[in-house]
C-alpha cells in the first residue's frame, strides 16, 4: 500500500517511476492558457492568508462547499476569509475521490511543505505555518511561479484591454526569467446574440476612435486590437464558444444588414448568427495565421444554470456545466472554411463533454497538413475534465487515434498561482499510461525513445510553440 500522495503516488510501473522522477519531474512549466491576473503578476502581490488565496474566486471550491451545505456566506458571501478556511477545512474530508481532495493537497505539500490532511483538527496549524510563509517574498505572486519553474504564464485578455500590466512586466528586469503574455479573448465581438454585444461595440469604438457599425469596420478594429495584442507579446487567442454553429459564410452586405438589426434591438434567427459567427471566426482565423498565433477553441459549456446565483453574484461562480449540443458537422464545417485557403492557424480544440473526445481527435486529423507537426490539437482535459479520469482518456483516445507524441500537454486554466501541481498530476499519469504501455509489451522498453517522448509532451512541443527560442 502507497502512502498517501507519497514519492510514487500514480506510478505504478518501474518504467513510470524512471520516466516521472528522471525525466518529467523538474522539467519547466509552459502554462499556455489561464486566467491568473496579469496585476497581480506585475505588483508581485503577496497574499494575507491561505482563505485569501484559495477562496477568492475558486468556484471549484464553492460548488464543493455548496453541495457539503455550506452556506453562500462562507463560499462567494461576507464572511471573513478564516470563516471561509474553517469551511472549507471541514468539508476536505467529504471530498474524496473528487480532484480537490488530490489539488489541496498536492498544494499544501509542494507550496508550503505541510503533509498533514485538512480537516477542523488541522485547521489551525495549517493556517499558522500557510499563512507565515505566504508573508515571505518566496510566496509573492512571482515567487509562486519560480517554485514551479514556470516560464511561460498565457493570461485571458478582452480585445479592449490596454495590457498596460502587461507592458510593465515585460519592462520589469527584475522578471526576465519568465514570460507573461496576453491572449486575446474575442467572445464578446461574435457572440452577437448575446445581451453584451452592443455594449462591446460601443467600447470598441472608444477605444479605435472611429464607428464601429458595420462588418468592415468591426473586424477592422479587432484586428487592431489584435496587432496591440501582438505588439504586447501575444502567442495564443482564445474563445469560449458555448454552441458551436457554422453556416456558409455570406457577403459583407449582408453581414452588415445582421449587425443593424442587431443594433436596433432586433431579434436575430439563428441562421444569421451562425451566418455571422462563421464569417467572424473564418476572418479572425486567417489573421491569427498571418501573425503566427495559436487559436483555442473551448467549446460545449453551458452557462449560468442557476438563476438566483447569476443575478445576485454573476457569472464563473459555479452555476456552468457540460452542454450535450451536437457538434461534429459544425467543428468540422467551421474548420475546413477556415482551411479553405491554407489559412487555418495553429489550433487547440477542446470539449467540455468527454464523450464529444474522439468527435475532437479526429476533427483535428483531418486538418493535419504535413507542414507544423501536430498543426491541430485535441487538448487536454478541460475544466471538469482536468482530473485522473479525464485526462486518461483523452490522452488515450489521442494516441489511439492521433499521435500523442505531438501533444502539446498540461495547462491550469485556473485563476490561481497555487494551482501549478495540476502539471505534476497530469505528468505522474501520462508516466503513468507510458510506463503501463512498457510493462504491457505494447511499446519497446528503450529509455532514448521513452525519455524523449515524455520531455516532448511534458513540456517540449509546448516550448515550441510558444517559446520559439527552446
Amino acid at each position: 500500500m502507497q502512502t498517501f500522495l507519497g514519492p510514487d503516488f500514480l506510478l505504478d510501473t518501474a518504467a513510470a517511476r524512471h520516466l516521472y522522477h528522471d525525466v518529467a519531474e523538474n522539467l519547466p512549466i509552459v502554462d499556455y492558457h489561464n486566467h491568473l491576473i496579469p496585476e497581480q503578476i506585475a505588483s508581485d502581490k503577496k497574499w494575507d492568508t491561505i482563505g485569501e488565496i484559495w477562496l477568492a474566486g475558486d468556484h471549484y471550491k464553492w460548488r464543493a462547499m455548496r453541495w457539503a451545505g455550506v452556506p453562500e456566506e462562507k463560499c462567494s458571501g461576507s464572511a471573513s476569509f478564516r470563516e471561509k478556511f474553517d469551511a472549507f477545512a471541514a468539508v476536505m474530508p467529504k471530498c474524496f475521490g473528487n480532484p480537490l481532495f488530490h489539488w489541496t493537497h498536492l498544494e499544501l505539500q509542494r507550496y508550503f511543505g505541510i503533509r498533514d490532511i485538512l480537516s477542523p483538527a488541522t485547521a489551525d496549524m495549517i493556517w499558522e505555518k500557510a499563512n507565515a510563509q505566504l508573508a515571505q517574498d518566496s510566496h509573492s505572486a512571482r515567487g509562486l511561479l519560480r517554485r514551479f519553474k514556470v516560464e511561460f504564464v498565457g493570461t485571458t485578455d478582452a480585445p479592449c484591454d490596454d495590457l498596460a500590466y502587461h507592458k510593465a512586466i515585460a519592462e520589469d528586469d527584475s522578471i526576465n526569467d519568465m514570460v507573461v503574455a496576453p491572449s486575446f479573448r474575442p467572445d464578446a465581438a461574435y457572440k452577437i446574440d448575446m445581451p453584451g454585444f452592443t455594449d462591446f461595440i460601443a467600447d470598441l469604438a472608444k477605444v479605435v476612435g472611429y464607428a464601429v457599425d458595420s462588418y468592415e469596420p468591426m473586424m477592422k478594429a479587432l484586428i487592431a486590437r489584435l496587432d496591440h495584442f501582438v505588439a504586447h507579446g501575444c502567442k495564443a487567442t482564445d474563445h469560449g464558444i458555448d454552441v458551436l454553429r457554422f453556416a456558409k459564410p455570406v457577403n459583407v452586405a449582408s453581414l452588415d444588414a445582421i449587425i443593424a438589426k442587431r443594433l436596433s434591438g432586433e431579434v436575430l434567427s439563428e441562421l444569421e448568427i451562425a451566418q455571422f459567427q462563421t464569417n467572424v471566426f473564418v476572418d479572425l482565423s486567417k489573421a491569427y495565421y498571418e501573425r503566427d498565433l495559436v487559436m483555442q477553441l473551448h467549446i460545449g459549456a453551458i452557462r449560468n444554470n442557476n438563476h438566483r446565483f447569476y443575478k445576485t453574484l454573476g457569472p464563473d461562480v459555479g452555476g456552468d456545466s457540460i452542454n450535450d449540443l451536437p457538434i461534429a458537422t459544425e467543428l468540422n464545417g467551421l474548420l475546413g472554411e477556415m482551411d479553405r485557403d491554407g489559412h487555418l492557424p495553429k489550433t487547440v480544440l477542446y470539449h467540455l463533454n468527454p464523450s464529444f473526445n474522439e468527435v475532437i481527435v479526429t476533427a483535428a486529423g483531418n486538418f493535419q497538413d504535413g507542414e507544423i507537426p501536430g498543426k491541430v490539437q485535441a487538448g487536454s482535459g478541460w475544466w471538469f475534465n482536468d482530473q485522473l479520469d479525464g485526462m486518461q482518456r483523452q490522452m488515450t483516445q489521442l494516441s489511439q487515434m492521433g499521435l500523442f507524441s505531438h501533444f502539446i500537454g498540461m495547462l491550469t486554466d485556473s485563476r490561481s498561482f497555487l494551482s501549478f501541481p495540476r502539471h505534476e498530476y497530469f505528468r505522474r499519469l501520462a508516466c503513468q499510461m507510458v510506463g503501463r504501455w512498457v510493462e504491457q509489451g505494447h511499446v519497446p522498453n528503450d529509455r532514448e525513445l521513452l525519455d524523449g517522448l515524455i520531455r516532448d509532451v511534458c513540456y517540449q512541443n509546448a516550448a515550441n510553440w510558444f517559446l520559439a527560442k527552446k
